[in-house]
């Protein structure tokens, strides 16, 4: 489940390799030369341009750095399927192989652990019931990515040491001009990712993640169980059907008309923020405020029963699940 990986190799780590004089002649391209900090730094290309599989390489004498590709395209050619423990393996011998290296020694400065879920639905319906990410010990703000006409095109989810994403592979795949794979065409193809680019050992709970890391068993699980319960910290919106056959009376229709309107506002915190603006804004007392706000947590508590999960929420939840079983 593992797509794009930064590498981060000092000398110390090879010590019997001449970064400069031995490193450059193995790239693909080489597409420039400075001077930082009054050493001399070699930039070149390991890859493919064209094709979009392709990292890019900076060397100098105290190391190398490869960074902004994808793992997964080096070694696969696409990132429509992911890499597994052992394919991440031989997808950094590979690497090692190619540029004379120990990569499994280097550091990894970034990590992406990502699937890509064939879905019933179009990805839009999907964007819709991901509400907000509800986590006692960290805060996640939810970013809609949206185009020129205010259409989501995806969500972002940004937390402190990361985030967490969600968007349309094929649509993403088109944009680039590339291929897509014959499994994927004609499909409905959402790409959910966790993106870790900075502090790595303190989001991951280890003392330094190297390469080998990746493809040791306890590591590999801890990184896709996070991938997982990220997921499921989600607060899903719009995830019920009004489910008429199971209302008894009048408190359930009440019931049901408040559900009713926190799906039509995007989710029970939609809601009650609304509520709360209203009351800052004077349109609202505050006993006023207290009762609606009862009444939205009320209707939310005893919603089961009445109501029935939306069908696009629990193929996800499943998918989800499914991925995280395969994998491991």
């Amino acid at each position: 489940m593992f797509d794009n990986i930064d590498f981060k190799l000092k000398n110390t780590e090879a010590t019997n390799t001449d970064f400069l004089s031995e490193i450059p002649s193995y790239l693909d391209m080489i597409t420039g030369e400075h001077y930082f900090n009054r050493e001399r730094v070699v930039s070149g290309v390991l890859g493919n341009v064209n094709n979009d599989n392709y990292f890019k390489v900076t060397v100098s004498n105290t190391g190398v750095n490869i960074k902004d590709g994808s793992l997964c395209k080096y070694y696969l050619g696409n990132n429509f399927k992911t890499l597994g423990r052992s394919e991440t393996q031989k997808a950094i011998e590979k690497l090692s192989d190619t540029l004379h290296l120990p990569i499994e020694k280097a550091t990894v400065t970034r990590i992406d652990v990502a699937q890509n879920f064939i879905v019933q639905n179009p990805v839009q319906v999907y964007y819709n019931h991901l509400g907000e990410w509800k986590n006692d010990r960290e805060t996640c703000k939810r970013c809609p990515i949206t185009n020129g006409t205010g259409e989501i095109e995806g969500i972002n989810y940004i937390k402190r040491l990361g985030c967490l994403v969600f968007y349309n592979k094929i649509k993403e795949q088109r944009s680039k001009r590339q291929p897509i794979p014959e499994l994927y065409q004609n499909s409905h193809v959402l790409r959910y990712e966790q993106r870790y680019k900075s502090r790595l050992p303190q989001s991951l709970n280890v003392e330094r993640v190297t390469a080998e890391m990746l493809y040791n068993e306890a590591f590999y699980i801890r990184c896709i169980d996070f991938w997982k319960n990220n997921y499921f910290n989600i607060k899903k919106i719009n995830d019920i059907t009004l489910n008429f056959e199971a209302m008894k009376g009048k408190t359930d229709l009440y019931n049901m008309g408040v559900l009713a309107l926190i799906e039509m506002v995007g989710g029970e915190i939609n809601l009650v923020n609304q509520i709360k603006e209203a009351q800052k804004s004077g349109n609202l007392s505050k006993k006023q405020a207290y009762d609606m706000k009862l009444a939205v947590t009320t209707a939310c508590k005893t919603k089961d029963g009445i109501t029935a999960q939306n069908e696009a929420i629990l193929e996800l939840d499943k998918k989800v699940k499914e991925a995280v079983k395969f994998y491991r």
